[in-house]
């Protein structure tokens, strides 16, 4: 779709270094400083022109970008859409409620595409932070804390006389505004507000408008909301354009409403009673760039249905701003005009699709074994980190005899909704007679507190002898626990039990015609037992669990899992002797910016397989799933893959 660019400033050429790979070209570029808009043109190859009506009438460009002036942002709209021109705006839409709800409905009128900025709504980082909230890990959230320090714009900005004249809330209390309303709805109205006009007096400029703004907001279905806008706080303090939520079962923090690139540390989440944890991306992530936006806005053009929604957040936000002046020059509450914006349904908008084939499952999980050697260790606590830190996969057995420690943390406040959650269940061997198994499910999801496992395994395919029930293992005494899950005869053998695999897969089945577990699985499983379970069984595996690391690659079986659809976890990832020594892991970690444990993730989630370590240090819990967002080229996959040992065992 070709466009035309209105406005040729310094934020043009952000909007134009992405176009080329877009659907969108360049037509035309249009500035009354006529030397700025030849500038840009000629760099795209296109005419530049110092009117709009003559670039309107010269120019087959059906959608119009205005990137001018904020205090010429509605006439500039206003005169495209009198022309027929789809528009997309910088923000702000217009300066008055009155004049923005105009436009919106001119748009509508006439049966055109508006939208509004900013872009930022829809960043990588903001969008971590709402699947936070879709989550339900804040709980009801009812106070927030907002900022926007623009800073001294005499300082950062080439023609700053713009910014001075409008005040700090028309151009940087919208990047917090718009993003509260996209997750909460329109603000009813402004309880209170207060302005001041402190400024340096040796400024050769000085603001027209209050230089410093506060305001409380009440949200319709959502938090009380204080926000400050300031040019005089600079831009450099601690709070820059933060915003941190409070909600009946914990707190979010993202460090930057405006942010539009990735950020591993821009979101923290703090459980109550508990300190922020850092929530990092679990796959790869790309920038939103100012052109994306545009990008939307013509597909919805080219759709047959053009997009007015970010322009009625546009003028809400315009209203709220509005509201603010008033209650700061006479005293609140002053209602808010809503301009068309709706209660957001948090939920719906954090919804994910599932995979049609392989089962659906995050891209590492916690490993939640109580093993560390010869060793038990509590797990709880790392757990709670886990979880605090974004991770949504649990893999959980009745071996590690904690059952009941995870399923206090599911019930706690501030959990992860279970639907948003992938939970992995697993079998002893001990336990493979139809009876036993099924009465160690049962008890299972008990300890748990669920209805269902997402999938439940047998954590090997070889049985052993019945001992007795697992239940609470982790509070037996050890040497009880050693009876009960490795049972050896009078020469210290271990005593089989006799349990072909048919036979315990057919018993495993048992649990999902039950109900007791969406899919079913297999680990430390061999391709060849695989087929025994393929060939005699009626449900096949969807997940299949194996110790996969750079020295037991297992790549034959990794790729017939996925040829057959099963996903692959990958179980003690980091924890072969020596692993994280070699020296061609810290070299590769150099390069991408990772441990050598990390690069192992990576390495494993570049090739399709879900790592599960089972970290008990806060920061590396952090690290490892910040880890597996990051992609190997195919030629430091093979590097690492040249560290595999025949020779491996425990």
């Amino acid at each position: 779709m070709h466009c035309l660019f209105v406005g040729a400033g310094s934020i043009a050429a952000s909007y134009a270094d992405g176009l080329g790979d877009t659907a969108l070209t360049l037509a035309g570029v249009c500035d009354l400083d006529s030397d700025r808009a030849e500038s840009l043109a000629a760099g795209h190859d296109c005419p530049a022109f110092a009117d709009l009506d003559a670039a309107l009438d010269t120019l087959d460009a059906p959608l119009v970008v205005n990137l001018t002036s904020h205090a010429a942002h509605a006439a500039i709209t206003r005169t495209a859409l009198e022309a027929g021109r789809h528009v997309y705006s910088e923000k702000p839409l217009a300066l008055d409620s009155g004049t923005a709800g105009e436009l919106v409905e001119m748009a509508v009128d006439r049966d055109l595409a508006l939208g509004c900025a900013p872009a930022s709504v829809d960043g990588p980082t903001q969008q971590r932070a709402r699947r936070l909230l879709g989550e339900g890990r804040l709980g009801s959230v009812q106070l927030a804390y907002a900022h926007a320090h623009v800073g001294r714009v005499t300082d950062w900005h080439d023609r700053p006389d713009s910014f001075l004249s409008i005040g700090p809330l028309y151009d940087g209390g919208v990047y917090p505004l718009s993003l509260l309303v996209a997750w909460f709805g329109p603000v009813d109205r402004v309880r209170v507000a207060d302005s001041l006009d402190t400024w340096p007096a040796e400024e050769p400029k000085q603001p027209d408008a209050d230089s410093h703004v506060e305001a409380t907001l009440a949200f319709r279905d959502g938090p009380t909301v204080r926000l400050t806008a300031s040019f005089y706080a600079p831009h450099r303090s601690r709070e820059f354009y933060g915003l941190e939520l409070h909600g009946d079962d914990g707190s979010l923090f993202l460090d930057n409403t405006g942010r539009m690139a990735p950020d591993d540390d821009a979101v923290q989440y703090g459980g109550l009673g508990r300190s922020y944890t850092t929530v990092p991306p679990q796959s790869p992530t790309n920038s939103r760039r100012y052109i994306d936006a545009v990008t939307d806005l013509a597909a919805s053009v080219t759709a047959g249905e053009p997009d007015r929604r970010t322009a009625r957040r546009g003028a809400h936000v315009v209203a709220v701003c509005n509201a603010i002046e008033t209650a700061a020059a006479k005293g609140g509450p002053i209602d808010v005009a809503t301009h068309g914006v709706t209660d957001t349904d948090m939920r719906a908008l954090t919804a994910t699709t599932p995979d049609e084939s392989r089962m659906s499952m995050p891209p590492i999980g916690v490993g939640c074994s109580r093993y560390r050697g010869d060793e038990y260790v509590d797990r709880k606590a790392s757990i709670a980190t886990a979880l605090d830190a974004g991770y949504r996969l649990l893999d959980s057995a009745e071996l590690y005899g904690n059952e009941f420690r995870i399923g206090e943390l599911l019930a706690a406040p501030g959990t992860p909704d279970r639907d948003r959650l992938t939970i992995l269940g697993k079998v002893w061997r001990t336990n493979h007679r139809q009876e036993h198994l099924l009465a160690a499910c049962e008890g299972s999801l008990n300890e748990l507190g669920i209805d269902a496992f997402d999938c439940y395994m047998l954590h090997w395919p070889e049985a052993w002898a019945h001992q007795g029930s697992l239940d609470r293992l982790a509070q037996k005494p050890v040497d009880r626990q050693e009876t009960l899950t490795f049972p050896t005869d009078g020469d210290g053998e271990i005593k089989p039990a006799s349990v072909s695999l048919p036979e315990a897969w057919a018993n495993l089945e048992q649990v999902a015609e039950r109900g007791w577990a969406e899919t079913l699985g297999v680990c430390n499983v061999s391709q060849s037992q695989l087929n025994t379970i393929l060939d005699s069984g009626t449900i096949p595996p969807a997940v299949v669990q194996i110790e996969r690391h750079p020295y037991q690659p297992r790549s034959e079986l990794v790729e017939f899992c996925h040829n057959n659809d099963m996903t692959v976890v990958a179980h003690s990832p980091l924890s072969a002797p020596g692993l994280l020594e070699e020296p061609v892991l810290a070299e590769l970690g150099e390069t991408y910016d990772l441990s050598p444990a990390g690069v192992v993730l990576a390495w494993n989630a570049t090739r399709g397989v879900v790592p599960i370590p089972s970290s008990t240090t806060d920061e590396h819990i952090v690290a490892n799933a910040a880890a597996v967002a990051t992609r190997l080229s195919p030629d430091d996959c093979a590097r690492i893959d040249e560290l595999r040992d025949p020779a491996f065992s425990r």
